[in-house]
């Protein structure tokens, strides 16, 4: 929709690549930025940025950089110093990511999200956020403990989650009608894992 009306598109999908099966061309983006610790495994602060071949002369080089011609991505993106152990840790985190397939990682992530999403929701004051639709989802769900939408009320359920179950979660604000609590498992989150997140929200719930 965006292209039809000329408007440039910069999509955010740092949560996406690692997790979901998918390639850079099948977003139709000329922009993209992309995160290689959260699904990747590669340490903090290790990413990259897409652009389109075609836009680059449409982006002024980063502070005139001259190192790199002016058709290399690289004089786009300015890093500074960078952090050397962690890029070189990328191509150990690619290959384990390859060991286990992303098909068989989308599939071990989707099956923990439902197997405690499936358990509280019909538990009283729980609401669920995020879609059921397996195209909506991953890893990550929120929820909401009903009347629970401030920040304080979020960071106390983050709170005792974790003093009381040793459950780590995350307050999330800035979406519609208040705060919530975002839950994201990983592919080695067992099953016995999220039997304690069930209790945590169950305890919530009641509380």
């Amino acid at each position: 929709m965006a292209k039809a009306r000329d408007i440039d598109v910069i999509v955010d999908a740092a949560l996406t690549w690692g997790q979901i099966d998918f390639k850079v061309t099948d977003l139709h983006a000329d922009f993209v930025g992309f995160n290689l610790h959260k699904w990747m495994g590669a340490p903090l602060g290790v990413g990259f940025m897409y652009i389109r071949k075609e836009r680059l002369p449409d982006i002024d080089r980063a502070f005139c950089d001259e190192d790199n011609p002016p058709d290399d991505i690289r004089s786009r993106v300015h890093s500074g110093t960078t952090n050397t152990a962690n890029v070189m840790t990328i191509p150990a985190a690619l290959a384990f990511h390859d060991s286990i397939g992303i098909q068989n990682k989308c599939a071990r992530l989707r099956y923990l999200r439902e197997y405690w999403v499936s358990r509280v929701r019909d538990v009283k004051n729980v609401q669920i956020l995020t879609p059921d639709d397996p195209r909506c989802y991953g890893a990550i769900t929120s929820f909401r403990i009903k009347d629970k939408t401030t920040k304080n009320d979020n960071v106390r359920i983050v709170n005792q989650m974790y003093d009381q179950h040793k459950v780590f979660t995350t307050r999330r604000g800035g979406i519609a009608a208040g705060d919530c609590v975002r839950v994201t498992t990983a592919v080695f989150t067992s099953p016995a894992d999220l039997d304690r997140l069930v209790a945590a929200i169950e305890d919530v719930a009641a509380s």
